[in-house]
């Protein structure tokens, strides 16, 4: 049998139109045309195309994500900061580079760094869609095992893992969150600086957040000395903190370094967000139970109680508006005593524990149940933010004949990833907590569930982003459930009408919540501002003024990015 060669050159050619000739079984066209695409395969294709393309499955890379592989191997030699603005697809890039060393033969080990919550959604991404057999980091000895790590830098970088790593020579890191590195004097950015690193990827969409020496520093980490010693840069390039010099000569430096793509110049389509609050009406005994609730938790906080009990009582309030079942839990966890071996509730609580029992069905869970029978058959996800809450809903779905599955925090990697395809091949609905829905994405799902609602608009906008993202076909459809005459009612309406929280970038909102009272202490002054209301009314002053003072860390915000895309672009006429 004739065998062909790896190579189609003029030689094998001659060799082969003779065998034709002398050969009748070997003259036919359908012959030729399947020995010519075999030979095709096997070309080398030239140093400057993309081989990663052919490589990947399950979606298209978009036309700026091949540009930047492009233009990162072929101009910047693997070393470079990608910055795009959020929802380009930065971590798409990433892989397809990554992929493309990969293949070429010149990347063999590989470390990637990002945050905790984000190490099982890059893991899953790099083996569903690259092929690339990365491995999430669990155990010191994972180090020297595996080629392909993804890792947390918090964990990545203290003991006893900062031995393995530093000790290790990689022949590319990618550091996604990359404006955590933005500081030279900070344990993040002498780790990354440390790492023994041939080709390396910084991954932000913010490179300039407070000062333009951030970028300075980012930089550096790159191509040491590319923008000169920092007294250098200062002299040359810093006019202020925030004010740059010589911009077009700064400019061109950067670029050799930096890729930015900017949603307005990509012409990328992104599906609306179709959002309606259902409002739903307590049940005579569910108000009693809220009302109660609310009673105690504000006379404890008059009181003076101690803050570490008062953050539990924060935690009761919210949910009264979820469920009973989550009540039942935390009330027994904060206010059971043991005396002799025998239960002993003060009468407050022992009121409040007569009042749950009253409660015999849920309102929002009716609701919920006559919502997905009227989207059936296509898929929901549907968030609450208490594990007591998901089970009770898995029960009563199960009762409705709604195929339900349940995704959170405290399971594995190989749950997860069995849950996730029971939801895409089976069931119609999946009940995840806050804790379970970080790094998960579910494209194929366009309806979308609050059941209760978070406080910090941030854990909302990430929910969100589980299924309206690059990828996602259709108009994603969002409900919030929306208790009458409840707390749970003004922080919608705080969020959606009054910040506009829905028509908002997540980056800009993350940069946002930071001016305004610091992302970790959200739900507190916001719990703390409605229990000091003394009614309604008030309360929705205060939530009013809270949202004035967003809308102008958002114009600050808007004025940095401004100055920001000035520095990176100039002006549009340059």
């Amino acid at each position: 049998m004739y065998t062909l060669p790896i190579r189609m050159d003029r030689e094998w050619l001659h060799q082969f139109l003779k065998r034709i000739e002398t050969d009748s079984d070997w003259a036919t066209w359908e012959r030729f045309q399947l020995a010519l695409e075999a030979a095709e395969t096997e070309m080398i294709p030239s140093f400057e195309s993309i081989q990663s393309l052919k490589q990947i499955q399950g979606f298209r890379p978009l036309p700026h994500q091949i540009d930047v592989v492009e233009r990162v191997i072929n101009e910047m030699r693997g070393r470079a900061i990608l910055a795009d603005e959020v929802g380009l697809g930065k971590t798409i890039e990433a892989g397809l580079i990554l992929k493309e060393y990969l293949l070429r033969g010149l990347v063999k080990r590989a470390l990637i760094l990002v945050p905790s919550s984000l190490v099982l959604q890059w893991t899953r991404e790099l083996n569903q869609k690259f092929q690339i057999p990365a491995v999430a980091q669990k155990k010191a000895w994972m180090w020297d095992k595996y080629e392909i790590i993804v890792a947390s830098l918090d964990t990545a970088k203290r003991e006893p893992h900062r031995d393995y790593v530093l000790n290790q020579h990689y022949d590319m890191v990618i550091v996604d969150e990359a404006h955590k590195l933005k500081n030279r004097r900070t344990k993040n950015w002498q780790f990354i600086n440390d790492l023994k690193k041939k080709y390396c990827l910084l991954l932000t969409a913010t490179p300039v957040q407070n000062e333009i020496e951030e970028l300075y520093n980012l930089v550096t980490l790159l191509k040491p000395g590319q923008l000169g010693k920092q007294s250098q840069f200062q002299s040359d390039y810093v006019a202020g903190k925030r004010k740059a010099k010589n911009e077009a000569q700064l400019r061109e430096e950067i670029r050799r370094v930096l890729i930015r793509n900017r949603r307005r110049d990509s012409n990328l389509h992104l599906t609306r967000r179709l959002v309606q609050t259902i409002p739903i009406e307590l049940s005579e005994e569910e108000r009693l139970l809220y009302e109660g609730i609310t009673e105690f938790v504000r006379d404890r906080y008059r009181r003076g109680t101690d803050l570490k009990s008062m953050l539990a009582l924060f935690v009761l309030q919210k949910e009264v508006c979820s469920s009973r079942d989550a009540v039942f839990h935390t009330l027994f966890k904060l206010f059971q005593k043991g005396e002799q071996g025998k239960e002993n509730l003060s009468p407050e609580v022992a009121h409040l524990i007569e009042l749950l029992r009253k409660v015999t069905r849920s309102s929002k869970v009716n609701a919920a149940v006559e919502l997905i029978k009227q989207i059936a058959p296509e898929k929901v996800i549907l968030f609450t933010e208490y594990r007591a809450t998901q089970e009770m809903l898995i029960r009563e779905l199960a009762k409705a004949g709604i195929h339900a599955v349940p995704f959170r925090g405290g399971f594995n990697r190989n749950k997860k990833d069995w849950m996730m395809e029971i939801f895409q091949k089976r069931a119609q609905v999946m009940i995840a907590t806050e804790a379970g829905g970080e790094g998960i994405n579910l494209q194929f799902c366009h309806h979308m569930i609050n059941f209760d609602m978070p406080w910090n608009p941030m854990r909302v906008e990430q929910r969100i982003g589980r299924i309206h993202r690059l990828g996602q076909t259709k108009d994603v459809h969002i409900y919030n459930f929306s208790t009458i005459n409840t707390i749970e009612e003004h922080i919608i309406w705080l969020l959606h009408e009054k910040i506009r929280l829905f028509e908002s970038v997540i980056g800009e909102l993350e940069t946002i919540l930071e001016k305004v009272d610091g992302a970790s202490t959200i739900e507190q002054n916001l719990m703390k501002l409605v229990l000091e209301s003394a009614d309604d009314d008030r309360i929705r002053q205060e939530l009013s003024k809270w949202g004035d003072q967003f809308h102008q860390k958002k114009q600050e915000v808007e004025k940095q990015k401004e100055e920001e895309e000035l520095l990176l672009y100039g002006s549009e006429e340059g």
